[in-house]
Parts: structure tokens; C-alpha cells; sequence
């Protein structure tokens, strides 16, 4: 008799779906497909001559440690790097406030296991990124969203929303992904202020805020709500957890990330993450690790700023050149992704079909608003496509766009 598995399916299971991310990278790897669907970094910014020589040194002098199981919390010495890091931008943080985890995707599905009961309630930017959502869902959150703007979430509207029962609030604040706007210094500390009254933790996503290219740099919500609460003492105990990653800077196949949060929280996600993979790998902890002594990271974000704000530089000059009126898209500052909308009538699913058959590719709106939206929106990534691909894969997105309008 065989198995009739989907009877054997935890419920849990139910909510859980296919990346649209995912699936569409899967349909745009032929060649001849430009793609701007993807949040892949370039892969000519890869240190490659760094990670074979740090490869090297970890085996060579350290490599029955390298190959060895770990601590959960992670290796003492990338905890203590990433600590005097952090240090630099205004926040005290010990090695007891950071957990290294595989990749930032796993810190929010940990998050979730700590934190999210069946129904209960989450607010969120919208849009927003679209793997939080795929890891939040199998323990039945709800979400409530809030809008925004250029200046990214628009807190005037927390107030009215928190009186739902909030659980958390998620927030991406630096080069939004999918929008790439940026949450104004003005709405950050009115963000920290209102869950400060109401004592409701902030989750602060932050996998992009190194990659600036202009305009000033904003302080994390962390480092605001630490001076808010003058927490003067060895280590951090406020309101926000928050999550960066080696994957942009680095690499994104280390699959290295971490999280920084009071203690107390720190503990409870050690013991989430031993019952999931008991610890990040070893050798790619160390590996980064011996990469980044001396200073590397520093040099290296300013050569993959030069070569993301080049991107970006192309593609908006290409959509002011193509698209027609009545399309708009945002400026950002940094990071990796823009914002398209088109008039209110036009469906990105419809359009992306056609957009295939003409060999471009993008990600549409819809996907990113738990809660219904942005039918006629697609996020665009510039980082990974050369510039005249860049050029290229705009003019035939704009074709395509003109048909439809």
C-alpha cells in the first residue's frame, strides 16, 4: 500500500509556498534572457583572490577546528569582528548580544519560531520583502500593513494601526527591498518613539545598508533606540532585533549572517537554531573571518559601490530614455533594487508574460503585499546585469510596456 503523503502533512505545511522569486529565476536562466528578476549580487565583485588565500590559512593552520562542530552562538572571533563593527556606528554590543545564523533568511524564520503564535498579528511595510512572508506563514501569522512613500514606511499611520495588537514590526529601512527607498531619519526615531510607548519590538531588516552610494548616512534604528534609552551599560537591551549579512558584501553563497538583540532573546534563538541545524558551518565562519582581518571589508564595499551605483546610474537613464509617460520609479540611494508602477489599470503578470517572450525579466509587484496590491508594480534589480544588458533589457521592457498601455 503506498504512502498517501499529503494526508501526513503537518497542517502547518498548508501555508507554506513556492518562492515567486524562485520559480522565476528558474525560468530565466536561459541565456539570452535578460534578468532583472533576481536580488543576485555581481559576480565580478566576488573577492575570489582573498577567498582562495583565507580558504588556504583556515586549512593549513586551523583546519581540525575548520572542519570540526562549533559553538551555536557562533566563532568567537567573527562574533568579536563583528562586534567592533558595530561599535564604529554608535551601538554596544558584546558577543552574547550576536548569533551567527545561514544567511539572514534563516534569522527570520528563527524569529518566527520564537515568536509567532497562530494568529497572531505582524505589521508590515507594503510592499515588503517577500521572504519574510514565505517564512512567517507556516506559523500562522496574520499581517497588518502600513504604507509608504519615498521616505519609506509612513509612521504617521502606526498609531492607528497598533491598536489592532501588534506582535512585532518589520521594517526594512535602508534601500528597501523591493522599493529601494529609504526610511527618513525623521520617521526613525518616530518609529523607535511609538514602540517605545507601547512596548512593541521592532525588527529591523538591514541586509543592504552598507551599499550607499550617495546622501547621508542614516543611523540604524538600533544604534536610535539605544540613545533613546541611553543604554550605558556593557551590552545592548532595547526594543529592536536586528539582522545584516555577509551576503552582500561578501558573498551570497557563505550563506553567513547575523543577528544582534538583548540577551536575553539571543539565548532563546540559540535554542531554536540548535533544533534546526545545530550551527552555521565552521569553515565558511572562518573563512570570512580571515578574510575580513586588516580592514578588507572597508575596501571592498567602496569597489562594489562603484560598480552597483554605476548600474543604477544606467538604468534610470535608460527608463527615462524608453519608458513611456505615465510610468514612474523610485531614486534609490543604495542597495540593489528599484521600484517600477505603471498606470493603475496594468497588470505585471499579464505584462511579465510577454516580457519573457521578448528575453526580459522582473519581478511583479503583487507578490510583495501580503494583503492584496500593487497589481501594476514590478521591482527591477540592477546589480547583476552588466550595463549594456542594463540598456539592453530596459528598451525591450519598455516595448513591451507601450503594447500593453
Amino acid at each position: 500500500m503506498h504512502t498517501l503523503w499529503e494526508d501526513r502533512y503537518a497542517h502547518r505545511t498548508g501555508a507554506m509556498q513556492d518562492s515567486v522569486i524562485r520559480e522565476l529565476l528558474k525560468l530565466t536562466q536561459l541565456p539570452e534572457i535578460i534578468s532583472f528578476a533576481g536580488g543576485l549580487p555581481a559576480p565580478e565583485v566576488f573577492p575570489l583572490d582573498e577567498f582562495r588565500a583565507a580558504c588556504e590559512t583556515v586549512l593549513r593552520e586551523k583546519g581540525s577546528i575548520a572542519l570540526q562542530y562549533g559553538a551555536t552562538e557562533g566563532y568567537t572571533p567573527l562574533l568579536e569582528m563583528i562586534s567592533r563593527h558595530t561599535a564604529r556606528y554608535g551601538i554596544k554590543v558584546t558577543t552574547e548580544n550576536i548569533m551567527i545564523t545561514s544567511g539572514s533568511q534563516q534569522a527570520l524564520d528563527l524569529i518566527g519560531k520564537i515568536f509567532i503564535n497562530r494568529g497572531d498579528t505582524l505589521l508590515v511595510e507594503a510592499p515588503t520583502y517577500l521572504g519574510a512572508l514565505q517564512a512567517w506563514a507556516p506559523y500562522g501569522a496574520r499581517y497588518l500593513t502600513i504604507g509608504m512613500d519615498n521616505d519609506g514606511m509612513i509612521t504617521d499611520q502606526l498609531e492607528e494601526k497598533l491598536r489592532s495588537g501588534i506582535k512585532f514590526i518589520y521594517v526594512l529601512p535602508n534601500f528597501q527591498n523591493p522599493s529601494g527607498v529609504t526610511l527618513s531619519m525623521e520617521r526613525r526615531k518616530h518609529l523607535v518613539n511609538i514602540s517605545n510607548q507601547h512596548g512593541i519590538p521592532i525588527i529591523e531588516d538591514d541586509p543592504y545598508g552598507q551599499l550607499r552610494f550617495e546622501g547621508e548616512n542614516l543611523p540604524s534604528i538600533e544604534v536610535i533606540d539605544c540613545q533613546m534609552n541611553e543604554n550605558d551599560g556593557d551590552s545592548y537591551s532595547g526594543n529592536v532585533i536586528y539582522l545584516s549579512t555577509f551576503s552582500k558584501i561578501l558573498a551570497p553563497g557563505l550563506r553567513l549572517a547575523w543577528v544582534i538583540a538583548p540577551k536575553e532573546v539571543i539565548r532563546k534563538l540559540v535554542q531554536a537554531k540548535q533544533g534546526t541545524d545545530l550551527h552555521t558551518s565552521t569553515f565558511n565562519q572562518m573563512v570570512a573571518h580571515e578574510v575580513g582581518r586588516g580592514g578588507f571589508f572597508d575596501r571592498h564595499v567602496l569597489t562594489i559601490r562603484e560598480v552597483y551605483m554605476h548600474r543604477r546610474d544606467i538604468m534610470l537613464e535608460s527608463l527615462q530614455e524608453s519608458m513611456p509617460d505615465g510610468v514612474r520609479w523610485t531614486k534609490p540611494q543604495g542597495g540593489l533594487f528599484l521600484w517600477v508602477t505603471l498606470p493603475d489599470h496594468m497588470d505585471t503578470k499579464k505584462i511579465f508574460l510577454d516580457a519573457v517572450k521578448e528575453k526580459v525579466a522582473f519581478v511583479p509587484g503583487e507578490s510583495f503585499y501580503p494583503n492584496g496590491g500593487g497589481i501594476n508594480s514590478m521591482r527591477l534589480n540592477f546589480s547583476n546585469a552588466t550595463p549594456q544588458k542594463i540598456q539592453e533589457g530596459i528598451s525591450r521592457l519598455s516595448k513591451v510596456i507601450r503594447t500593453h498601455m
